[in-house]
């Protein structure tokens, strides 16, 4: 089961999907010819000029903005196509210095078409994986301007780790060898690299599970990936710190939301003093609940879902929201225009590409779509309203999500209950993007770039 994914069709991330991308690599500067392809202008170009007299008339032509003089019986081939086997020698530079001319017998080789000049310096790579209740998935990626970066490898599937987690508290044998199958070929990828850093993180179902440990260490002697297990707290910083460029800068307010297969984390945001470069630096509340889209969805039923059972499904996560010390904190914000919520999750973006008519998921309309109260309404009745048969017929559903995404709606409702707003923005990034631009950060390759603050 393949999940789709930003993978190396998004160029850049830690912009909106509207941004333009980077410039491209830096090129050199290419000053230096071979001695032999020169001769001064004392040398075979001055006893060209003693003997004018008794040569033949000589044309004078123009290539590229420099002056070659080529005998009418001896021309230069030009167009000779290079050696076959041998590219044509990138070190012969287009405009020589001025006080040189071309040799008269050895013309200069020009480049391939289609040479590549190499970068100025080799950027270095950084690597997230994130193994959740649902989905593994992995992104590497090299830093571009200040603040974002370049995917350069993803890998992304639907293993559903947390499968039967709910009933029996531990990882079971099927999903846990789905999983390994999947992270060997993330160490594959990894190892094929030369990473400066990376960070391998396991949520929920291996915070949960009674055998989650035990799994990790299959995990290392198996796929050769050691795992780190992250608390509530830095997943939901992870996952603020993954979508800071789609928060505008005119924003008082956010609610961030990250449906999960295990667990929910949500955060508030409170933008109304000084803008850190970080936008988790303004977190000032935040819950993770312990129910997500596998877990909500083995309890009440995926397949077949009846008005009834969805409302269950509202209400049992209402519930634990009401538990939330601190979910009035952005309360003097919710009335301003400058407010809305923000969800990073397969459940928003599936609503969104159902919103969007989509024939195909495509992750570059979906990233930072705007969805107003209305919209959001009329996309939850909708899949409310189809049988188990028409969310499988959908081209952003699909059979692999068909059981899930109604457990996600009802989240998704449960929170819009409590943080009306009258917009949503909707976020195709989360985890792996936050561990990348943390480890970017850290790391000081943006600083001092020249290319002003994130």
């Amino acid at each position: 089961m393949e999940d789709r994914d930003t993978g190396a069709r998004a160029p850049e991330v830690g912009a909106s999907s509207a941004s333009p991308g980077p410039s491209g690599s830096g090129t050199a500067s290419w000053q230096q010819r071979r001695p032999s392809e020169l001769r001064s202008v004392n040398g075979e170009a001055g006893d060209a000029t003693r003997n004018q007299k008794s040569k033949p008339k000589k044309r004078r032509k123009r290539r590229r903005g420099r002056k070659v003089f080529a005998r009418d019986e001896t021309r230069p081939q030009e167009n000779r196509s290079p050696t076959p086997g041998k590219a044509a020698d990138p070190a012969v530079e287009a405009n020589p210095p001025p006080d040189s001319v071309v040799s008269l017998l050895v013309p200069a080789p020009r480049p391939e078409q289609g040479t590549r000049r190499p970068p100025a310096r080799e950027l270095p790579v950084f690597a997230a994986l994130d193994l959740g209740t649902n989905n593994c998935r992995l992104l590497v990626a090299v830093p571009t301007r200040h603040g974002q970066f370049r995917v350069i490898d993803a890998f992304s599937r639907i293993v559903r780790l947390g499968e039967g987690l709910t009933a029996n508290g531990r990882l079971g044998q099927p999903a846990m060898d789905r999983a390994v199958e999947a992270l060997k070929v993330c160490g594959d990828k990894l190892r094929g690299r030369k990473i400066k850093k990376a960070r391998l993180i396991a949520t929920e179902a291996c915070r949960s599970a009674e055998n989650g440990v035990e799994f990790l260490e299959r995990v290392e002697r198996e796929a050769g990936l050691k795992l780190e297990i992250i608390d509530r707290q830095t997943e939901a910083r992870l996952a603020v710190s993954g979508c800071g460029s789609l928060v505008e800068r005119d924003t008082q307010g956010v609610v961030l939301f990250d449906i999960g297969g295990g667990s929910s984390e949500i955060a508030l945001i409170d933008l109304t003093g000084r803008r850190s470069p970080r936008l988790a630096n303004h977190i000032v509340s935040w819950t993770s609940l312990p129910v997500g889209v596998v877990s909500l969805a083995e309890r009440f039923g995926g397949r077949t879902v009846t008005r009834e059972i969805f409302a269950a499904m509202v209400d049992d996560v209402a519930g634990r929201l009401a538990a939330f010390d601190g979910r009035d904190r952005l309360s003097h914000l919710k009335a301003s225009p400058n407010f809305h919520l923000l969800g990073t999750s397969g459940t928003v973006t599936t609503l969104a590409g159902v919103h969007l008519d989509l024939e195909r998921y495509d992750r570059r309309r979906v990233d930072g779509l705007w969805m107003d109260r209305d919209s959001v309404d009329r996309m939850v009745e909708r899949l409310v309203g189809w049988d188990f048969q028409q969310r499988c017929a959908n081209p952003c559903i699909g059979a692999d999500r068909a059981d899930l995404v109604l457990a996600g709606c009802a989240i998704l409702e449960a929170i819009r209950a409590v943080w009306p707003s009258e917009r949503l923005r909707v976020a195709d990034r989360g985890l792996r993007e936050g561990i990348l631009s943390e480890l970017m950060a850290d790391d000081g390759v943006w600083r001092n770039d020249g290319r002003g603050r994130a």
